[in-house]
């Protein structure tokens, strides 16, 4: 937090001073964490066999270097119930995969890293995830009646206590949009989930308009990954000056060795659906 300050401190600093000035700005750099990117996906239709994880190192703020991934680590993922093991082979360039999984819904699974004489571990269970029974485009339910959005019709199951990640990614833009939802107050209706993207001049986004291709996936996540996930989405809406500063949010591996070493990152397990839309003409 004190590290964060300092450089919104920093780019004040920078903004009001002359531009013959040269300011030199010490900025506290913290330890270098294991980032853990392990999320077992397994797409409804298929058998989920490929996996892959991906190790990399924490940087210091200002570095741009970006080959940051983690090689010579021992990866192994265990299902709990039946004992099976799966060993992510090392790839050579942070990337460990295996081709032998055996996705079961509902059944707990183990992750151990072992990296610079340090276990990390996680637990997590596969989450199911219903279908998407209708995709369609609309104008009305957004914040802007102008606006082309596109809604995701599925019935929630009737069980209580379900999660669900969406990603919504326009062919053609850098990086897809997170949303989470939860069936707190919808429990077991049809739900219809929109998704539009608003007008910015200042990096030149545009709503959708006839043509565009959105990508789609809804998941099944855990409550657990939800609360995780929820907080990491409210950040990525950027920091103003007189917004919160965001603040780094732990997953769900520990270090079993070193504590104070904790990881960042999630191990998380789920089921996902995934369909496209294509906007016309109305």
């Amino acid at each position: 937090m004190k590290t964060l300050k300092k450089i919104i401190l920093a780019i004040i600093v920078i903004a009001f001073a002359s531009c013959e000035d040269v300011v030199d700005v010490e900025v506290q750099e913290g330890p270098k964490r294991l980032v853990v990117e392990a999320s077992l996906d397994w797409e409804k239709g298929t058998e989920g066999n490929i996996q892959t994880i991906r190790l990399r190192e924490s940087t210091p703020f200002f570095n741009t270097y970006t080959d940051t991934g983690v090689i010579g680590a021992s990866v192994v993922v265990t299902n709990d119930s039946s004992g099976n093991s799966y060993i992510f082979a090392d790839q050579g360039n942070g990337e460990y995969q295996t081709t032998s999984f055996e996705p079961v819904l509902e059944q707990t699974y183990s992750l151990r890293i072992e990296y610079n004489g340090e276990v990390y571990t996680a637990t997590e269970t596969m989450t199911p995830v219903t279908d998407i029974t209708r995709v369609f485009q609309d104008r009305e339910d957004g914040f802007d009646d102008e606006v082309l959005e596109v809604h995701v019709v599925f019935n929630d199951p009737e069980e209580e206590g379900n999660n669900y990640l969406f990603k919504f990614h326009r062919e053609g833009d850098l990086l897809p949009d997170l949303e989470e939802g939860e069936d707190e107050f919808v429990n077991g209706n049809e739900i219809d989930w929109w998704y539009e993207i608003e007008k910015d001049e200042d990096t030149d986004t545009e709503p959708f308009k006839p043509g565009d291709v959105v990508n789609i996936e809804m998941h099944g996540i855990s409550k657990a990954y939800y609360d995780y996930i929820k907080i990491l989405i409210s950040q990525l809406g950027g920091v103003g000056l007189f917004e919160s500063t965001p603040v780094a949010v732990k997953g769900n591996c520990i270090n079993t060795t070193n504590p104070d070493n904790y990881a960042f990152g999630y191990f998380r397990l789920t089921q996902v659906v995934k369909t496209s839309y294509t906007f016309v003409e109305e």
